[in-house]
């Protein structure tokens, strides 16, 4: 599912009544009946809500008003409010509200005096409607409009409050809150979700939100260029959980080597190869320092170890690469993963760094396998081979030479723009996990939930992330990787959903896996 900016969704608006003949009179009526739809499913029975609209004067109090002439027609008696002189309001607009006075005309309020006297006509309702601007709103609220939203966000505290396209005072093109704004419940866009209904801080005002369809073609926006912001939703990877062939064997799932582990960190290693299998690979060897790995080959019986030669901290040394030894290791294998465990020796992130650069199969870079590139991506390497990197937040920053704070407040940018100059497939953690590749395209995950905060959770999502790209080397890898981290959220859904939020630890997202396959098989 695409996601827009307001200047995308106009002229998707355009191209839809200009391409393909849907006049925009009737999008506004589809709004509207859309509206209609989840207000009857959401607040059934409707005759027993008190129900109020209040509506600017430009399209977005159009779709208002078209709602509020739906609900007459069913025999309801809806407080209508146009925030405006009704000889102002012009398009499409105009012709809703000259539909609607033929069973009554809507309140007025003009100006603050005006508003003062209709909003205590308000009490006792049970279900507010805010109509009155939508994703055109480019600078903060101010004036009349202003006082109004503060007196719907503190006089009808209790009240369902359900926003026409965004709730009044948030912009669509950004999760930051540009001022103040309206406070709703719910939702309900169309065509496809904003920036703002996705994004934090901005989608915490939008409330649960829901996109209907008004007469759009998917053409129209699946063969639109300039849109590259997209939503994962379970039907995009749902092909991840298809029934295998009869005659498969161990061979068809590939065989993924783990570069990863240290004396101290060997739980990481092991996560991420039992993840790796609980994602469907049908091999897993996980490398090592040769004195951790008798500990990490004791937290799995399903997956195979290799000793390297270590450091006197018990990191994996530089004589790995000593005769050809990495590189035995290697020959046959489907994916590699560096990472997880793997520590920070200086000696371990040479050994790191000619791994990524020498190898053609696909690398899953995490953990103290991105530090090795910190400060020095210049010597990076991807040279058209798969190359996925997953840093969070901190690890992110110090790839890019920008403060964590930097990072956070432009993640779409960053990632696209270090995907596209790296040529690689960037997996930015955080709340909204963005996969971006080098061609400009990202996608945003929204499953996931605050207890997959702990340590461990990233070395899951390498093990996955390279299990699924050892079965599905067939696919474009920004749908494998896309997949994994939807799969990756998914499964943290489901365990907390079991186990509570507060006591989750990464184990619980390997045991989850597998119902998170399920739940994807029935899409």
């Amino acid at each position: 599912m695409k996601i827009l900016t307001a200047a995308q969704m106009q002229r998707i608006d355009r191209i839809t009544t200009e391409r393909y003949g849907v006049p925009s009179l009737t999008l506004m009526e589809n709004a509207g009946r859309g509206v209609l739809e989840f207000l009857a499913e959401r607040f059934a029975p409707l005759g027993g809500q008190k129900i109020a609209i209040v509506c600017g004067r430009g399209n977005n109090g159009g779709d208002g008003l078209v709602v509020a002439r739906l609900l007459r027609e069913q025999g309801l008696t809806p407080r209508v409010i146009l925030l405006a002189d009704p000889k102002k309001v012009k398009g499409d607009a105009a012709v809703n509200l000259e539909r609607l006075m033929a069973s009554g005309a809507p309140e007025t309020a003009e100006d603050s005096a005006a508003w003062r006297r209709v909003k205590d006509g308000l009490r006792g309702t049970t279900l507010l409607i805010d109509a009155i601007l939508g994703t055109g709103l480019s600078k903060p609220l101010e004036g009349f409009l202003l006082e109004v939203v503060r007196d719907l966000n503190e006089g009808f505290r209790g009240v369902s409050v359900v926003a026409v396209d965004l709730p009044s005072g948030v912009s669509a093109d950004t999760g930051q809150l540009i001022g103040e704004c309206a406070r709703a419940d719910a939702s309900v866009t169309f065509t496809a979700p904003k920036l703002a209904h996705v994004f934090p801080p901005a989608c915490e005002a939008v409330g649960e939100w829901v996109v209907k369809q008004i007469g759009t073609p998917p053409e129209a926006l699946e063969e639109d260029a300039e849109l590259l912001l997209n939503l994962t939703g379970a039907a995009d990877v749902a092909w991840m959980a298809q029934p295998r062939k009869l005659d498969a064997h161990k061979g068809t799932f590939g065989h993924v080597l783990i570069l990863a582990g240290s004396v101290g960190k060997t739980g990481a290693a092991a996560l991420a190869a039992r993840a790796a299998l609980r994602a469907g690979a049908g091999l897993v060897t996980v490398a090592t320092a040769e004195s951790a790995l008798p500990v990490i080959a004791s937290l799995g019986m399903e997956f195979m170890t290799e000793p390297l030669p270590e450091t006197d901290s018990g990191t994996i040394s530089l004589r790995a690469l000593d005769g050809g030894r990495l590189d035995k290791l290697v020959e046959g294998k489907s994916v590699l993963a560096i990472g997880p465990g793997i520590g920070s020796a200086p000696e371990t992130a040479e050994v790191v760094r000619a791994a990524v650069n020498k190898y053609d199969l696909p690398v899953v870079l995490d953990a103290d396998g991105l530090n090795a590139f910190a400060g020095c991506m210049s010597g990076f390497r991807a040279s058209g081979r798969a190359r996925i990197l997953t840093p969070h937040p901190g690890e992110m920053a110090r790839l890019a030479g920008l403060t964590t704070a930097e990072i956070q407040a432009h993640r779409v940018e960053v990632a696209r723009d270090f995907a596209s100059r790296y040529n690689v497939y960037l997996v930015l953690k955080g709340f909204r996990t963005l996969t971006a590749a080098p061609d400009g395209q990202v996608c945003v995950n929204p499953t996931g939930n605050p207890g997959m905060a702990t340590g461990g959770t990233g070395d899951v999502l390498t093990g996955l992330t390279a299990g699924l790209l050892s079965q599905f080397a067939g696919r474009p890898a920004i749908d494998v990787v896309a997949g994994a981290v939807y799969l990756h959220g998914l499964a943290g859904d489901l365990a907390a959903a079991e186990l509570g939020q507060h006591s989750m630890i990464a184990g619980d997202l390997v045991e989850a896996l597998p119902r998170a396959f399920r739940a994807l098989g029935e899409w």
